[in-house]
């Protein structure tokens, strides 16, 4: 039989020294260990990779071992080499995925009353102890309390969520968190270095990514890479993890901000006709949206996004194209096109064509966040209008004719009379002085309302208040008559006078740049 080792377990930490990423863990244990203050029972919780087992194995032989060393196994006198080969019979590892019935606690609890054969102390490590049955809780409750002083136990698991309180307030509690790229990037060149296998800076930033805060997940990847007998470079992880590439959610990213349908079409395409898992990319573009959004909410975006220098630069300069009612808009159908993928498993590229086609024409949704962008874009055109600043325009509405677009037939609302379109404001009227605070205080109450009336101009006629609009917000605002209400109450509180006193009528007032939105049929 071959002596061949996975990576992952001829790199295996042997001692707390050698533990990577959990300090504050390692620290406390070696000082019970020291100072033989140790607990009848350890509960390791966290996610998968970060040194729980070996941490309960590290355990096992340093409360046994003959010669310790600072709290530290030896693992050279003769109770430590018998754990390390697994060969002592006081050290027990049950999986409570396949031992998890009351009779497996109850052959444990016949053992117990016995005392350990050649060592110091028994040790009990239960992996994934939360998937015991409730029956076995309960005959362990006991036992779990008040254990002879020569048992340990020391339970592990990933989902610490599901452990009755019961059990978990009898144990000594460590949350063993994720373990950082930068430290997972140290660990796998020290080994590459050991084993002779080339591997860049980029490739290993990528692996650490890839294995999500997991070390074993990170070395297991790094033997994987390295069965291609070459240098390991980020296509060849990104080749052997068998996920597409950032270079393609990038690609996705700027072809959606761009509109270009034909691009869109052809990496979805590409993926499919290579067997590739729609899923794991649709979730390296989620992942790039959740970059763009840190990048542009965060002085030290850097900092919280585990990036290359090259994928860094990429997000920057992508990012540039999208607005935060884009970005947000965007990931709202993402997150819902990915749970559809989830449970219409045939359906995917049906699910990602739509959900991406959705993305690059707001036009065709109807939800309030295409809406919202949609009004956002609108305002960035009027701001540019009004500095002075040419507006593209989609070359092939330059050569459509005009149509003149007609004013809507009046709305039937007592807070809204009939309306006509005029060239400019009646001279017997006068400009509300009041209209800024106004606006304050909608603002207060409903922020988007604000966002609309924000280029309005406002006139009065005793009680009678005339709101001129552009063409737009006057359609958007005269389809809503609770906005106009809104309005007309805080002018009454404002004026002191009776709510059914006010009268609010809403004008469109054409001028030269309101004309030219004629040009933009997509808003």
């Amino acid at each position: 039989m071959s002596d061949y080792k996975a990576l992952y377990r001829k790199w295996r930490s042997r001692d707390f020294n050698e533990v990577y990423g959990q300090d504050g863990i390692t620290d406390i244990l070696k000082y019970e260990v020291k100072n033989n203050k140790l607990s009848h029972a350890y509960l390791f919780c966290g996610s998968r990779g970060t040194g729980k087992t070996s941490c309960a194995k590290i355990l096992a032989r340093a409360v046994n071992c003959l010669n310790p060393k600072d709290g530290n196994p030896c693992n050279e006198c003769e109770s430590c080499r018998s754990i390390l080969t697994g060969v002592s019979m006081d050290v027990i590892e049950m999986d409570a995925a396949s031992n998890n019935g009351i009779n497996d606690v109850r052959d444990m609890q016949d053992e117990i009353s016995f005392t350990p054969a050649l060592l110091k102390y028994r040790v009990y490590i239960i992996d994934e102890v939360h998937m015991m049955s409730a029956q076995a809780f309960n005959a362990l409750l006991k036992t779990l309390e008040e254990p002879p002083e020569y048992v340990i136990f020391v339970l592990a698991t990933t989902e610490y969520h599901k452990l009755p309180t019961t059990i978990v307030s009898r144990c000594q509690r460590f949350d063993f968190k994720r373990i950082s790229s930068d430290v997972i990037v140290k660990r796998l060149f020290e080994i590459a270095n050991a084993e002779g296998i080339k591997l860049t800076q980029d490739a290993a930033r990528v692996i650490a990514r890839v294995s999500r805060g997991g070390m074993r997940d990170a070395i297991s990847l790094l033997e994987l890479c390295a069965g291609a007998h070459k240098e390991i470079d980020e296509r060849l992880v990104f080749d052997t993890v068998g996920s597409g590439n950032r270079e393609s959610a990038y690609k996705m990213a700027r072809a959606v901000g761009e509109a270009d349908f034909d691009t869109v079409y052809s990496i979805i395409d590409d993926i499919v006709m290579k067997s590739g898992d729609l899923s794991v990319f649709w979730q390296e573009i989620i992942d790039t949206y959740r970059d763009m959004l840190v990048f542009k909410n965060s002085k030290n975006a850097k900092k919280y996004l585990d990036l290359t220098d090259m994928e860094y630069n990429a997000i920057s300069e992508i990012s540039k194209a999208f607005t935060m009612a884009r970005l947000t808009y965007h990931i709202t159908i993402l997150e819902s096109a990915m749970a559809d993928m989830q449970r219409a498993f045939n359906s995917k590229r049906s699910i990602a064509e739509i959900a991406l086609t959705r993305m690059c024409d707001p036009k065709t949704v109807s939800s309030v966040e295409a809406l919202s962008l949609r009004v956002e874009e609108l305002e960035k055109k009027i701001s540019m209008m009004e500095l002075g600043v040419p507006v593209a325009v989609k070359k092939e509405e330059k050569s459509l004719p005009k149509v003149k677009t007609e004013v809507p037939k009046k709305i039937d609302s007592p807070a809204i009379k009939n309306e006509n379109v005029v060239k400019s404001t009646d001279n017997t009227e006068q400009n509300y002085d009041s209209w800024d605070y106004i606006l304050e205080r909608i603002s207060a109450l409903k922020h988007s309302l604000k966002s609309k009336l924000a280029s309005a101009k406002v006139t009065r006629s005793g009680n009678a208040f005339v709101i001129y609009l552009n063409d737009v917000f006057y359609k958007i605002l005269s389809a809503n008559t609770n906005d106009v209400e809104l309005i007309r109450g805080l002018i009454a509180e404002k004026e002191k006078k009776s709510r059914d006193t006010i009268s609010i009528e809403l004008k469109v007032i054409e001028s030269k740049k309101a004309s030219a939105f004629a040009d933009f049929d997509e808003f």
